[in-house]
């Protein structure tokens, strides 16, 4: 397993994404978490559904995955959330010891 991994999250709601961004920071499960505006097209409940999301990149350690997936849950707006970790294979040592540096 991988030392370290970006976990990912939608939402159409910047309130949401700015109190999951903040209570992760605040908390140290999180070092960085980029958001970004994004287009989606899926598949929901039969219908097929084009919106406007946000996407949050939140850079931590694969040991915090679990409290992070916790974090998004208890605070997210959707029924079924993206949660997903994808892992880190490789970077900057300077970048990894920073992270570790700045998450619990």
């Amino acid at each position: 397993m991988e030392k370290y991994c970006i976990v990912q999250t939608t939402t159409n709601d910047k309130e949401t994404a700015l109190k999951i961004t903040s209570n992760l920071l605040k908390k140290k499960l999180a070092a960085c978490i980029q958001s970004h505006t994004i287009k989606s097209s899926y598949r929901w409940k039969g219908n097929l559904e084009n919106s406007e999301e946000i996407i949050l990149n939140i850079k931590t350690k694969t040991s915090l995955f679990e409290k992070i997936k916790k974090e998004i849950e208890e605070n997210h707006n959707y029924e079924t959330p993206e949660i997903v970790s994808v892992p880190i294979l490789d970077g900057s040592e300077k970048y990894l010891k920073w992270i570790d540096e700045e998450t619990e």
